[in-house]
């Protein structure tokens, strides 16, 4: 896995990664922002109002994008 890029990039990617396992659910994420350490995602579709939405956020996106930009110190939902 290249880790190297912008930190926009960086998250970008790894919001692909997970990409296909929320579609296949009938979500998807798309990024909002990336402002200094915050990290600000949409959460779309079904997983818009599924009620482990926050579980998904915290504990598999949050997850993915540190694994690509550890500098990072919060993932945040709008």
């Amino acid at each position: 896995m290249g880790i190297g890029g912008t930190i926009e990039e960086r998250v970008a990617r790894a919001l692909d990664e997970l990409r296909p396992v929320l579609v296949r659910d009938g979500g998807d994420i798309r990024l909002v922002s990336v402002d200094g350490g915050v990290v600000t995602v949409e959460l779309c579709g079904a997983c818009s109002t599924c009620p482990m939405a926050r579980n998904t956020l915290r504990e598999f996106v949050t997850e993915r994008i540190l694994l690509y930009a550890p500098e990072i110190e919060e993932v945040r939902q709008v």
